[in-house]
């Protein structure tokens, strides 16, 4: 077998599903493109995500990053989502189908929900999630602080929709176009069902692995879920559970 184009180094998350929804809508709108792709889950209950090996394509040690494998044989590691969705669009989408045109109003705009998202929606979610599910104490000002401003966060993007007649998308003129400025915030805020419909959406979704939706978790299972999880982000943050 060749080579695939890229390996993506991925968990399911949402930071994970916005790199795979990506790669999958490109797949799906240019069929004879190019790009193909590879996948290895990374291990949290193991801190792989913090490994030497893994360092040196993420000095982070977060997910998700990729490597591309260039024809020549060279490699290039990209991290960090936001850049990662970049890379892929200016390398990928010829056609600007996800994108916009280099120095456009438009890209303007959808670089401005990106770094929005970016900066604020998967942080402040983030937090907000760590406080209420995670935490090993419970802190009333941190969970309160975080979920307000997720919330906050929530109303700019309801604004944004809602503007004039309404609009399906962030970015682009009357209804906008689906761009990857949606796909950037969709796992997180799981806006607008017509994104579920988009291409790549729910091929994206299954990497690394196919997983139930939390509605469709009895209430024992989102616990014992949130449990597990719980057992590694401490365990990754230095937390001793057993004094």
């Amino acid at each position: 077998m060749s080579t695939p184009t890229l390996t993506l180094y991925t968990a399911p998350t949402p930071n994970g599903h916005k790199v795979s929804i990506a790669l999958e809508a490109l797949k799906e709108l240019y069929p004879d493109g190019g790009l193909s792709y590879d996948f290895k889950k990374l291990d949290f209950s193991k801190l792989e995500q913090k490994e030497p090996w893994f360092l040196q394509i993420n000095p982070n040690g977060r997910i998700p990053a990729v490597t591309h494998h260039r024809p020549d044989g060279s490699h290039f590691n990209v991290f960090e989502t936001a850049a990662i969705l970049l890379y892929l669009v200016q390398r990928w989408d010829p056609e600007r189908k996800i994108s916009f045109e280099i120095g456009s109003d438009e890209e303007s705009e959808a670089l401005q929900w990106i770094f929005f998202a970016h900066g604020g929606v998967g942080p402040m979610q983030g937090q907000a999630n760590h406080f209420y599910r995670y935490a090993p104490e419970k802190i009333p000002y941190g969970i309160n602080r975080y979920i307000t401003e997720t919330k906050r966060l929530y109303s700019v993007l309801e604004a944004r929709l809602t503007q004039g007649e309404g609009r399906d998308y962030l970015v682009g003129s009357g209804k906008g176009k689906y761009s990857i400025a949606d796909i950037n915030v969709w796992p997180w805020y799981k806006w607008l069902n017509r994104i579920a419909n988009s291409p790549g959406v729910q091929a994206g979704l299954n990497v690394p692995e196919k997983r139930p939706a939390v509605s469709e978790l009895t209430k024992e299972q989102q616990e014992e879920q949130a449990r597990k999880a719980s057992e590694w982000i401490l365990r990754g943050n230095g937390v001793n559970q057993t004094k």
